[in-house]
């Protein structure tokens, strides 16, 4: 829980702590070393120099790299890395867990790279494509990258633990998804492949994602960014499916409203914000194409949600005996995950 000053504050007025209390908890709060992303100036210039470094050697690698050949780029790969390392371990110790994270992140996001200049200088390459395409087209033969970067990723996240390096772990199996459907179809890529692919695959990442929640909810947010990113695949492989059925068109609506539900069950946003764009998404549908005629359609939808707005008012007066019955009967780690979101 997060504690303000203006929270202490009150807390004095209250007379729960004293006023020279309240200012020694503030000072003592304010000194700590913050292991948690927040929005001040200090850990903007950390997340902005870190992606900045780390996008240096990914998303804006340009062609220059080249005329080092593979030897060149895997021995330049490897002394970032040791530089990264040497910047994690010495942040590490000084307690500056966020900077720690961004490095030790950084060397993650290296392995790529070092992958792709090993296979160019064993002339193992299979085709004219460049590193720079890695990030841009759909490939079978980054998936030894991406294999790479995955052992390397989980290896750095086992050894340091700290919660960001799980986003190129995240991003990696995002990029697994769309090429594994060259690897499953070869050259005939249809475009309903590849969203049943990335629905099933993201709908995978979700459930990796739980099960990582569940086992660290206590320790610290591991499961954000695989959450992130299988949300993405599953509901763009979903949404970007085909059907003339009305039926099914139904059920993408009642499962975006499914993922409303679940974002708000395990506090996590990211499935509140694509199940509401799924959502707005049908009703646009039904406005515009099945009920464009149809005057009763607005006052319907209107009643509908004054309608929802109300059931939120007797959620609100009778939630905490529905989430002590509802919670009693749930297994104890899923029961230990939701408290602690509470």
């Amino acid at each position: 829980m997060d504690v303000s000053k203006k929270q202490l504050d009150a807390a004095t007025r209250e007379n729960i702590i004293s006023a020279q209390q309240a200012e020694a908890l503030y000072q003592f709060l304010a000194a700590q070393p913050s292991a948690n992303p927040k929005f001040t100036f200090t850990h903007v210039l950390y997340y902005l120099g870190g992606l900045i470094a780390i996008g240096a050697m990914t998303l804006f690698m340009n062609l220059g790299w080249e005329s080092f050949g593979g030897a060149g780029i895997l021995f330049i790969s490897m002394l970032y890395a040791a530089v990264g390392l040497t910047l994690t371990n010495r942040f590490s110790a000084r307690g500056l867990i966020i900077p720690a994270g961004i490095c030790a992140t950084f060397v993650v996001c290296l392995t790529p790279l070092a992958i792709y200049g090993l296979q160019q200088w064993l002339g193992v390459w299979p085709d004219e494509s460049a590193y720079r395409d890695y990030h841009r087209v759909i490939k079978w033969h980054w998936l030894y990258m991406e294999l790479g970067t995955l052992v390397v990723g989980v290896i750095t996240a086992w050894r340091y633990k700290y919660p960001f390096l799980i986003m190129p772990i995240a991003v990696t199996l995002w990029y697994m998804t769309m090429d594994m459907t060259v690897v499953i179809s070869g050259d005939d890529i249809t475009w309903e492949l590849r969203s049943l692919v990335s629905m099933y695959l993201g709908l995978l990442m979700i459930g990796l994602a739980f099960w990582v929640d569940i086992r660290s909810h206590h320790k610290a947010d591991y499961g954000f960014w695989i959450y992130i990113f299988g949300v993405i695949a599953f509901w763009c492989g979903l949404s970007f499916q085909h059907s003339d059925s009305e039926l099914s068109k139904f059920i993408y609506f009642c499962i975006n409203l499914l993922m409303i539900g679940v974002g708000a069950l395990l506090v996590r946003r990211v499935f509140v914000v694509f199940g509401a764009l799924g959502s707005c998404g049908y009703l646009s549908y039904l406005a515009y194409d099945v009920f464009k005629d149809n005057w009763l359609f607005p006052i319907a939808l209107s009643f509908i949600g004054l309608g929802v707005v109300y059931l939120g008012v007797l959620w609100q007066k009778h939630e905490k005996a529905i989430t002590e019955k509802s919670r009693a009967l749930l297994p104890a780690p899923l029961r230990a995950l939701l408290e602690s979101k509470s």
